[in-house]
């Protein structure tokens, strides 16, 4: 009879690096069985995975073995019979609890199995006058098959033991099964948040993609502006090739599809430049309100001053014509006192003569 898996589950094998003995090589593509089985006819205790069609874990339990769990989801054992370590990765904590709850339980199974061969060691030992072949027998198979002549005790001992057998291999069945729902619900709820961070990453991409159409429309424009470039340097060596004027001539078409060159390579730069850069709208905008707000404010500055100015300009009209009026003022005192003195001296004159006569 063939061996039959005790425990199984799925996890992601991997081996340590050979030469390094520090990084660890992936021994399978994606998530294989890894399964606790017993060899009857060893009367040991193996954890075996396949890979496609060769083992990649082969591994004897031993008591001197430990699994440590490094992380979450990691955890790891040493096989020197091997010479080599084994890791395996999970898809929950809870799996790699459950992985570790069984190797120590087959690893007690192991140990006990290895205690009970010394102790039928020692009763084998050449003191003791017990034979050899029922003792083997006891220690591989149940107990050793009677024949029909035997007693009523042996006949009921060997029933319970196949009642035993077969309860523990339903509570086994039973056990894996649970084992395998909660597998399928833990890879449901791992598909689930897959699919929320897809859907999620789809989002992301759409806003990105609608905010890089400004920068593709004058990504386009500058294309435009350099396809015309080359056309016209096109056109210019091509008359640089059919003309054969003299050598200034080509001297300046040359020097012509150089500038040109040398401007489409300018254009290229600044299309580069412009692939690099990132939108920023938003700042874009608030230079706009504050230079339209600086624009108003110089605006409302302006008008005052006009009106500043008209208000001088109407102050220095007043301040001229009452000037004018001033000044004629004066003038004509000025005249009335010309006439007076004028007037004082003939009186003087007239007076001198009086005095004389």
């Amino acid at each position: 009879m063939g061996e039959q898996p005790l425990f199984s589950m799925k996890a992601h094998v991997f081996q340590i690096d050979p030469d390094t003995k520090r990084n660890w090589i992936p021994a399978s593509k994606h998530a294989v069985t890894v399964s606790f089985f017993y060899d009857a006819g060893r009367s040991v205790y193996r954890i075996i995975s396949v890979g496609g069609t060769k083992a990649i874990i082969n591994s004897t339990i031993t008591p001197n073995m430990t699994f440590t769990k490094t992380s979450q989801k990691f955890g790891q054992w040493a096989d020197s019979r091997a010479n080599t370590v084994y890791g395996l990765g999970f898809a929950t904590e809870q799996q790699l609890q459950q992985f570790s709850e069984q190797f120590k339980e087959f690893k007690e199974a192991a140990r006990l199995v290895r205690d009970k061969s010394q102790e039928k060691f020692e009763l084998l030992s050449p003191g003791l006058n017990i034979s050899a072949p029922q003792a083997l027998s006891v220690d591989r198979q149940s107990p050793p098959l009677l024949g029909v002549n035997g007693s009523s005790e042996d006949k009921l001992f060997r029933s319970k033991s196949a009642d035993m057998e077969q309860c523990m291999e339903k509570e086994q069945m039973r056990k894996m099964l649970s084992e395998g729902s909660i597998c399928e619900r833990n890879s449901e709820a791992e598909l689930f948040s897959l699919r929320d961070s897809n859907a999620k990453l789809v989002a992301a991409l759409h806003e990105a993609n609608s905010n890089i159409e400004h920068w593709k429309t004058q990504l386009a424009e500058y294309q435009e502006e350099t396809d015309r470039l080359r056309e016209q340097v096109s056109e210019l060596e091509a008359q640089s090739r059919v003309s054969a004027s003299g050598e200034t001539g080509n001297e300046e078409l040359t020097q012509s599809v150089a500038e040109m060159e040398a401007l489409i390579k300018a254009k290229d730069e600044e299309i580069k430049t412009l692939r690099g850069k990132k939108p920023d709208l938003s700042e874009l905008e608030k230079e706009k309100e504050e230079a339209s707000q600086r624009m108003q404010d110089l605006e409302m500055k302006n008008s005052e001053l006009e009106k500043q100015v008209q208000t001088a300009e109407r102050a220095l009209a007043s301040s001229q014509d009452s000037r004018n009026r001033a000044e004629s003022a004066v003038q004509k005192v000025i005249e009335t006192l010309d006439v007076k003195i004028y007037d004082l001296s003939d009186l003087r004159q007239n007076l001198a003569k009086l005095l004389e006569d």
